[in-house]
């Protein structure tokens, strides 16, 4: 039982003493599954069979070898599940769909790791948390072509994801308002309807999303809505008293949510400023009052919808006194992303209302390049932890973009799969072997060593001795300017505070990480593109190192050297060239501009402008 790996781990598995030989050619019998869902199974357990044991599996119910029974009075939990195999039969219990699927995941598993002689076991397992989400980024430059999402979709069911958001700022194509998606690339009301039945087919559910307060200055920008923000010199967050803001929301609602079958709708609402068009409010009631009242007029919008209100709770949490006054049938949304975030006080600020929450950890990926995997783990812990003792209905992994999104989908691996299992169970899951899982499930390399390049690479920012929060030393490093009269980023040079050790360290961590890569063996079709994503990134690594030394010689008085300079150009040139080629590979071409824009006014630009001086 040693030698088997599980994403997510099983609750408990007990070991048999024989093993389970599948013969070449074998039946299965479905009972309890609906007819729509009947044809999904059926070509499940036929696929799974052929291509991992090499077996051929066809119905059969009068001798089969598999039996999946989906009873609901069969004592099992919602979406748990009873899976034994023995010597001459393998048989899945459950008491709904979802479990049934879940059990046949579980196999999977297992067959690709035993092919067709399989350990007699017997796995009873369940859910901590009912809801366990996904939410990845597609207003921050990237919005993924619907090969990627459908192949994420196939990535995280399997892991026992069942809820997956896509974060909208301005990328749903909405009729009438084209000016703010013009370019763009955005999702479609066909490619959402298909997306979600996609995803029902696979027990996920596509929740909408659509931030509606702040993060609004991708609309606000333009002249023809510039007049409902709350700051028009600084166009950011809609203002909360002027009704033509509640008038275009209901317009995007009307459009939006018709293509969803589901009945929750995340609003956002986070991060808000408030207090210039509405400051006579703001000194009459208070500033958490003018949040509170207008989240309130969305409320009865998405209500009109028939819709659950999922908000961000950060603003509400700044006002604790004033959560008790939240309807009892919205969701808050309690987010944070360092390893010590305080979700203890926070989820019990919440509890102690009674009003259904979920915690929202993320993947540390976003401004880190490669993650910060140390920071990754220690948060999804501290969000499952509290989730569960607090009672929190759900989780959600968030997967940011911010800054160009200038990471790639595999640096959010570490933190989609170890989030599920977490999320799934907490106790079973803690001493994963994370690199091997994410190696094997991930990337589907038996030799493990992408995982391990993966948790390795994430931790280069560590390996500066540098402590940095929402992103990785490097990272900040990149974006710092090399010229005393730029102001493009104003922050103190943490170049200077990694010193040429922490550098020396940085690279050293590099390349024993690059090592792993080296004897990687993914054994699927994307393995070049993978390959070639983990070394362009590794790439942009190495450069945030080169930059931070001449800026610690720069400080020294040394001075920026020709010769280094014009290398920089060089290096930097190509690393973009790459980054334009694999950013269409998985994603749609809105956005790459404004990528590509800011990795290069932080790296060519710069040097070019130095050679000028």
């Amino acid at each position: 039982m040693e030698t088997l790996l599980f994403l997510p781990l099983p609750r408990t598995i007990k070991p048999g003493n024989h093993y389970c030989k599948l013969p070449s050619h074998a039946g299965f019998f479905i009972s309890g599954i609906d007819e729509k869902q009947y044809c999904f199974f059926s070509e499940y357990i036929k696929k799974i069979a052929q291509k991992y044991a090499k077996s051929r599996w066809k119905p059969d119910g009068k001798n089969p070898f598999f039996t999946l029974v989906c009873d609901r009075s069969s004592g099992i939990p919602q979406q748990g599940y009873r899976l034994r195999i023995s010597p001459n039969s393998i048989k899945a219990e459950s008491s709904d769909a979802a479990g049934a699927y879940y059990a046949l995941c579980t196999l999977r598993q297992i067959l690709i790791q035993k092919k067709n002689r399989l350990p007699a076991l017997t796995i009873d397992d369940y859910p901590d948390f009912k809801h366990r989400g996904v939410m990845i980024d597609i207003s921050r430059s990237k919005v993924p072509t619907m090969e990627t999402l459908y192949n994420l979709v196939d990535l995280l069911s399997g892991w026992k994801i069942n809820q997956l958001q896509l974060y909208t700022e301005h990328t749903f194509a909405y009729k009438g308002h084209e000016i703010v998606w013009q370019g763009k690339s955005p999702i479609t009301a066909e490619e959402v309807r298909k997306l979600d039945d996609y995803c029902k087919q696979r027990f996920i559910e596509l929740v909408p999303n659509q931030n509606s307060f702040g993060h609004f200055h991708r609309w606000l920008e333009y002249p023809e809505y510039r007049h409902l923000a709350e700051d028009p010199e600084h166009p950011y967050t809609l203002c909360p008293i002027d009704p033509g803001s509640i008038e275009l929301l209901e317009d995007l609602y009307q459009q939006l949510l018709p293509n969803f079958s589901s009945n929750q709708f995340n609003v956002g609402c986070d991060e808000t400023s408030i207090g210039r068009r509405s400051i006579d409010a703001v000194k009459e009631k208070g500033e958490g009052r003018v949040y509170l009242e207008f989240l309130l007029k969305i409320y009865q919008l998405v209500k009109k919808h028939r819709r659950t209100m999922q908000f961000w709770g950060d603003i509400i949490q700044r006002h604790p006194e004033l959560i008790p006054e939240l309807p009892e049938d919205v969701i808050v949304l309690e987010w944070g992303y360092e390893a010590e975030h305080p979700f203890e006080q926070r989820c019990r600020n919440i509890a102690q209302t009674k009003i259904p929450f979920y915690v929202c950890p993320g993947t540390s990926s976003w401004n880190s390049i490669t993650g910060r995997t140390e920071n990754c783990l220690g948060n999804l812990v501290n969000a499952a932890k509290n989730g569960i003792r607090f009672g929190a209905t759900g989780m959600l992994i968030t997967d940011w973009g911010d800054n160009g999104h200038w990471q790639y989908l595999p640096v959010s691996y570490i933190g989609f799969g170890f989030g599920a299992g977490v999320s799934w169970c907490l106790k079973s899951n803690l001493d994963m072997p994370v690199e091997k899982t994410i190696g094997l499930f991930a990337f589907d390399d038996r030799s493990f060593n992408t995982g391990y390049f993966a948790y390795q690479i994430g931790n280069t920012g560590r390996a500066t001795g540098i402590h940095t929060t929402n992103a990785s030393s490097l990272f900040i490093s990149l974006r710092e300017s090399l010229v005393e009269k730029d102001e493009m980023y104003r922050s103190p040079n943490i170049s200077l505070w990694i010193r040429t050790h922490g550098i020396e360290m940085a690279e050293k961590h590099i390349e024993n990480a690059l090592g792993y890569l080296k004897r990687a063996k993914i054994e699927n079709n994307e393995r070049i593109l993978i390959l070639d994503e983990c070394q362009n990134a590794t790439k942009l690594l190495k450069h945030a190192c080169k930059k931070a030394r001449m800026i610690i010689e720069k400080y020294k008085g040394k001075g920026y050297q020709e010769k280094t300079l014009k290398k920089m150009i060089r290096d930097a040139e190509e690393i973009i060239r790459c980054h334009k080629k694999l950013w269409l590979k998985r994603n749609r071409p809105g956005g790459l501009e404004e990528s590509v824009e800011l990795l290069g006014k932080f790296t060519v630009n710069q040097y070019k402008e130095i050679l000028k001086l």
